[in-house]
Protein backbone atom coordinates (compact mmCIF):
# COMPACT_ATOMS: atom_id res chain seq x y z
CA UNK A 1 0.00 0.00 0.00
CA UNK A 2 1.58 3.48 -0.78
CA UNK A 3 -0.23 6.16 0.97
CA UNK A 4 -3.70 5.08 1.36
CA UNK A 5 -4.10 3.62 -2.31
CA UNK A 6 -3.79 -0.49 -2.55
CA UNK A 7 -1.88 -1.18 -5.91
CA UNK A 8 -4.54 -3.37 -7.25
CA UNK A 9 -6.68 0.45 -7.39
CA UNK A 10 -3.36 2.39 -8.97
CA UNK A 11 -3.33 -0.42 -11.70
CA UNK A 12 -6.94 -0.67 -12.08
CA UNK A 13 -7.23 3.65 -12.27
CA UNK A 14 -3.76 3.44 -14.80
CA UNK A 15 -5.81 0.98 -16.86
CA UNK A 16 -8.05 3.69 -18.76
CA UNK A 17 -5.40 6.36 -18.90
CA UNK A 18 -3.31 3.55 -20.55
CA UNK A 19 -5.97 2.77 -23.15
CA UNK A 20 -5.98 6.46 -24.13
CA UNK A 21 -2.14 6.82 -24.75
CA UNK A 22 -2.49 3.95 -27.03
CA UNK A 23 -5.72 4.76 -29.02
CA UNK A 24 -4.04 7.67 -29.42
CA UNK A 25 -0.53 6.43 -30.77
CA UNK A 26 -2.98 4.12 -33.43
CA UNK A 27 -5.42 7.12 -34.51
CA UNK A 28 -2.94 9.86 -35.17
CA UNK A 29 -0.91 7.98 -38.01
CA UNK A 30 -4.09 7.73 -39.42
CA UNK A 31 -5.01 10.95 -39.38
CA UNK A 32 -1.56 12.06 -40.36
CA UNK A 33 -1.52 9.97 -43.70
CA UNK A 34 -5.36 11.24 -44.55
CA UNK A 35 -3.80 14.80 -44.20
CA UNK A 36 -0.99 14.00 -46.09
CA UNK A 37 -3.02 12.08 -49.05
CA UNK A 38 -5.35 15.32 -49.17
CA UNK A 39 -1.90 17.43 -49.22
CA UNK A 40 -0.37 15.65 -52.18
CA UNK A 41 -3.81 15.50 -54.27
CA UNK A 42 -3.83 19.27 -53.68
CA UNK A 43 -0.81 19.49 -54.53
CA UNK A 44 -1.32 17.37 -57.95
CA UNK A 45 -4.40 19.22 -58.89
CA UNK A 46 -3.12 22.55 -58.18
CA UNK A 47 0.57 23.69 -57.88
CA UNK A 48 3.39 23.38 -60.88
CA UNK A 49 6.30 25.02 -59.62
CA UNK A 50 7.64 26.21 -63.04
CA UNK A 51 4.91 26.22 -65.64
CA UNK A 52 6.30 26.50 -69.50
CA UNK A 53 3.78 29.00 -71.51
CA UNK A 54 0.96 29.34 -69.31
CA UNK A 55 -1.16 29.06 -72.40
CA UNK A 56 -3.82 27.40 -73.84
CA UNK A 57 -1.59 24.29 -74.97
CA UNK A 58 -0.07 24.51 -71.19
CA UNK A 59 -3.93 24.27 -70.22
CA UNK A 60 -4.61 21.39 -72.24
CA UNK A 61 -1.66 19.21 -71.36
CA UNK A 62 -1.71 19.72 -67.41
CA UNK A 63 -4.98 18.94 -67.45
CA UNK A 64 -4.25 15.79 -68.88
CA UNK A 65 -1.29 15.26 -67.05
CA UNK A 66 -2.48 15.44 -63.95
CA UNK A 67 -6.07 13.71 -64.74
CA UNK A 68 -8.51 16.22 -64.40
CA UNK A 69 -10.27 15.64 -67.89
CA UNK A 70 -12.39 12.53 -67.40
CA UNK A 71 -15.02 14.01 -67.32
CA UNK A 72 -13.99 17.66 -68.24
CA UNK A 73 -13.41 19.44 -65.30
CA UNK A 74 -14.68 22.54 -65.50
CA UNK A 75 -12.13 25.13 -64.14
CA UNK A 76 -9.16 24.62 -62.36
CA UNK A 77 -6.00 26.91 -60.92
CA UNK A 78 -2.50 26.25 -60.58
CA UNK A 79 -0.30 28.48 -58.67
CA UNK A 80 3.36 28.68 -59.14
CA UNK A 81 6.45 29.10 -57.00
CA UNK A 82 7.09 26.86 -54.35
CA UNK A 83 5.38 24.78 -51.82
CA UNK A 84 6.26 25.91 -48.59
CA UNK A 85 4.92 29.58 -49.86
CA UNK A 86 1.60 28.23 -50.54
CA UNK A 87 1.89 26.35 -46.84
CA UNK A 88 2.86 29.82 -44.83
CA UNK A 89 -0.86 30.66 -46.32
CA UNK A 90 -1.98 28.11 -43.15
CA UNK A 91 0.13 30.16 -40.31
CA UNK A 92 1.86 33.40 -41.04
CA UNK A 93 1.15 34.11 -44.72
CA UNK A 94 -2.72 34.01 -44.68
CA UNK A 95 -5.41 35.43 -42.31
CA UNK A 96 -8.78 33.88 -41.57
CA UNK A 97 -11.77 34.38 -44.36
CA UNK A 98 -15.17 33.07 -44.40
CA UNK A 99 -16.40 28.86 -43.73
CA UNK A 100 -12.71 28.04 -42.19
CA UNK A 101 -10.92 29.11 -44.90
CA UNK A 102 -7.34 31.41 -45.42
CA UNK A 103 -6.75 34.05 -47.90
CA UNK A 104 -3.09 34.80 -48.75
CA UNK A 105 -1.47 37.95 -47.40
CA UNK A 106 0.89 38.33 -50.66
CA UNK A 107 -0.70 37.45 -54.54
CA UNK A 108 1.14 34.47 -56.31
CA UNK A 109 1.11 33.77 -59.99
CA UNK A 110 -1.71 31.57 -60.76
CA UNK A 111 -3.01 30.34 -64.21
CA UNK A 112 -6.38 29.31 -64.06
CA UNK A 113 -7.47 26.77 -67.35
CA UNK A 114 -11.34 27.01 -68.37
CA UNK A 115 -13.31 24.63 -69.96
CA UNK A 116 -13.83 25.99 -73.17
CA UNK A 117 -17.59 24.08 -73.58
CA UNK A 118 -18.77 21.33 -75.35
CA UNK A 119 -18.56 18.04 -74.19
CA UNK A 120 -17.79 17.05 -70.93
CA UNK A 121 -15.98 14.28 -72.07
CA UNK A 122 -12.05 13.74 -73.65
CA UNK A 123 -10.28 15.55 -75.33
CA UNK A 124 -10.58 18.61 -73.30
CA UNK A 125 -10.01 21.92 -74.56
CA UNK A 126 -9.19 24.60 -72.23
CA UNK A 127 -8.55 28.77 -72.14
CA UNK A 128 -5.81 29.68 -70.19
CA UNK A 129 -6.08 33.11 -67.84
CA UNK A 130 -2.78 33.92 -66.57
CA UNK A 131 -2.21 37.05 -63.43
CA UNK A 132 -1.46 37.60 -60.09
CA UNK A 133 -3.85 36.33 -57.16
CA UNK A 134 -4.76 36.19 -53.49
CA UNK A 135 -5.21 32.37 -53.00
CA UNK A 136 -8.06 31.27 -50.68
CA UNK A 137 -6.97 27.91 -49.47
CA UNK A 138 -8.47 24.75 -46.81
CA UNK A 139 -6.35 24.21 -44.54
CA UNK A 140 -5.64 20.77 -42.21
CA UNK A 141 -2.89 20.50 -39.76
CA UNK A 142 -0.84 23.37 -41.25
CA UNK A 143 -1.20 21.80 -45.29
CA UNK A 144 -3.24 23.31 -47.84
CA UNK A 145 -5.78 20.79 -48.73
CA UNK A 146 -8.23 22.88 -51.09
CA UNK A 147 -7.96 25.42 -53.18
CA UNK A 148 -11.45 27.40 -53.06
CA UNK A 149 -10.75 30.56 -55.34
CA UNK A 150 -8.25 33.53 -56.21
CA UNK A 151 -8.64 36.85 -55.90
CA UNK A 152 -7.81 40.16 -57.60
CA UNK A 153 -6.91 42.76 -55.28
CA UNK A 154 -8.57 45.76 -55.59
CA UNK A 155 -5.89 48.24 -56.59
Amino acid sequence: MIQGISIGTMTMSLGPLLLVFVLGLVVTPSTLAQNDARYIKFLTQHYDANPTGRNDRYCDSMMRQRGLTSPCKDRNTFIHGNKDSIKAVCGENGNPYKNNLRISISEFQVTTCSHRGGSPRPPCWYRAFRGFRRIVIACENGLPVHFDESIIRPR
